[in-house]
């Protein structure tokens, strides 16, 4: 059983594996972006968003631990003083993976992962109602559709009966004129 192991081996054994990702995040803090294999790219997203939301922290123990995996004092700078600042808003997704294709050799499918760089907008979060009122809300929601419609009915007739009204009072205006002469 394979319960809780998370991660991919990549064809590889432990201590290569983590030198590789270690090497692989570095080059990546100091380019931005780099072209690997897909199953390697989504391996080092995980590490690097890790990494840059330890970097948002930015205390003393957030640099430490992330010396503790890039091993680079230059590279990790970078990432604490200029990588970092540009995420503050934006609530984890600081990375892409755009799918390449193919490579010629032994044609793995090969991808570009780098660093998101549009200014993140947050949505409006909306306001729920709780369950009782929004339950009561459809109740009578139908009540006042009705009281609506209603309520144009007798608007309708209210307007029919002036326009009667009026109709009947020209007739009794007619007719005085006409007496008098």
């Amino acid at each position: 059983m394979r319960h809780r192991r998370s991660g991919k081996r990549l064809g590889r054994n432990t201590s290569h594996r983590k030198a590789m990702m270690r090497n692989m995040v570095t080059s990546f803090f100091n380019c931005e972006k780099i072209t690997t294999t897909d199953a390697r790219a989504k391996e080092l997203r995980k590490l690097v968003e890790k990494l840059i939301t330890l970097a948002r922290r930015g205390d003393l123990h957030s640099r430490r631990l992330a010396l503790q995996f890039v091993r680079d004092t230059k590279t990790v700078a970078k990432l604490f003083e200029t990588i970092a600042p540009r995420y503050t808003d934006r609530p984890g997704g600081y990375t892409r993976i755009i799918k390449l294709g193919h490579r010629a050799g032994d044609n793995a499918s090969l991808s570009m992962i780098e660093l998101v760089e549009e200014e993140f907008t947050a949505k409006p979060k909306k306001q729920k109602a709780p369950a009782k009122q929004a339950a009561k809300a459809v109740v009578s929601a139908p009540v006042e559709e009705a009281t609506a419609e209603e309520a144009t009915a007798e608007e309708a007739t209210a307007e029919e009966a002036t326009a009667e009204e009026a109709t009947a009072e020209e007739a009794t205006a007619e007719e005085a004129t006409a007496e008098e002469k």
